[in-house]
């Protein structure tokens, strides 16, 4: 049987990434409807995440699939290409989330099950970015990165630390316990602040529900890891003034978020509906230009590569436990979040995402800030 456009279409804009339908290695992906041409010519790459999570095609290294796609820009190629392969792949323009909506991400991602990230995330329970130079498993890195952030805040005994979107509250563990801090965490996240305060039990911890907009506290030190994503471009601006008016005078902020290569106002469509809503990476742009004549830019460490081995070890968690929370979701939510997992995995191998800490004073640093690496 002939292919049809589409078909030939796509088969000739995969071959550019050496990634053939139907075939033999990791990478190659195998297609198991006729219509997944059509639909994959109609959606973008809001169609590509939709017909693998109905089945309709699968890759046995998903995240080596999209480390080959994205390393050659094949979503922008297709998009300069006169025949046009992903006619929609342009995301729509997001929204920055307004005080209700800062809600929602914690509801339809955060709140899915915290029996889920118990059994995917380190025992610290950290869902961001982890510092593997300092470790050779995902709780050694977990605590690396911990460490990392805790000396770069020149934290010690006495202090108050706020955290914005403390998570289950890892950090602010950590932090109180080896650092001799009072932590304050807040997030919008109903059920993180449940298990958040059960795990820090008898620590110096508070957590709250609540948005960084209504703070008013002052704090010594501010930290806000895998955050800053949810805020919005229309709000970076916002988030900075709040960060200097609860930072105390002589005080350190530490911002730890992954970005983009270039400036944006909208994500990738099927992130957006399925994994992370109202949600986008900011550009070193965007976030120097937030900061301006509000903070003082002390330090930029950048180690993206380091997500590529922690999204890696989550899917390996849970796909080696998903027998124990099956019952509680279903086979497309399975294929969902493996794609979610292994297509971010393959975007910051291939270096089209990175991972940033950013350090901030108030009022600039004297003598000076030392880095710490």
């Amino acid at each position: 049987m002939n292919a049809t456009a589409p078909e030939r279409l796509v088969r000739e804009f995969f071959a550019g990434a050496d990634i053939e339908i139907d075939g033999h290695r990791p990478w190659d992906i195998q297609v198991h409807h006729e219509r997944f041409y059509k639909r994959l010519f109609a959606g973008g790459s809001m169609a590509l995440g939709e017909s693998y999570m109905d089945g309709w095609w699968d890759c046995p290294a998903l995240d080596e699939f999209f480390d080959r796609i994205l390393k050659i820009r094949l979503d922008q190629q297709v998009k300069k290409s006169a025949k046009a392969l992903w006619c929609s792949l342009k995301a729509a323009f997001t929204h920055s989330p307004g005080r209700f909506r800062a809600f929602d991400i914690g509801r339809r991602h955060y709140d899915i099950g915290n029996k889920l990230f118990l059994l995917m995330l380190d025992k610290w329970m950290n869902y961001s970015c982890a510092y593997w130079k300092g470790g050779e498993d995902l709780d050694a890195a977990q605590e690396a990165k911990m460490d990392l952030i805790c000396r770069k805040l020149q934290l010690r005994p006495g202090l108050r630390l706020l955290d914005i979107g403390c998570g289950w509250g890892g950090l602010a563990a950590y932090a109180a316990q080896h650092y001799g801090v009072e932590v304050t965490g807040i997030t919008v996240s109903r059920e993180q602040v449940k298990l958040a305060r059960q795990r820090n039990e008898g620590l110096p911890v508070t957590i709250d529900l609540m948005d960084y907009r209504d703070l008013k506290t002052t704090f010594n030190r501010i930290v806000s890891v895998g955050m800053f994503e949810h805020v919005g471009a229309r709000r970076y601006r916002t988030y900075m003034r709040t960060i200097r008016r609860c930072l105390a005078p002589d005080g350190l902020f530490l911002l730890h978020t992954i970005a983009g290569n270039q400036s944006r106002r909208s994500c990738d469509p099927w992130i957006s509906r399925y994994i992370f809503p109202n949600s986008m990476l900011p550009s070193s742009r965007q976030i120097s230009s937030a900061a301006e004549k509000l903070l003082v830019l002390e330090d930029w460490h950048s180690f993206g590569p380091d997500y590529d081995p922690t999204l890696m070890a989550w899917h390996r968690n849970f796909t080696e436990n998903w027998e124990r929370i099956r019952s509680d979701y279903d086979e497309r939510f399975f294929r969902m979040w493996s794609y979610y997992l292994l297509a971010c995995a393959g975007s910051f191998r291939a270096r089209r995402n990175q991972l940033w800490q950013i350090v901030f004073s108030r009022n600039g640093l004297r003598p000076g800030y030392q880095s710490v690496r």
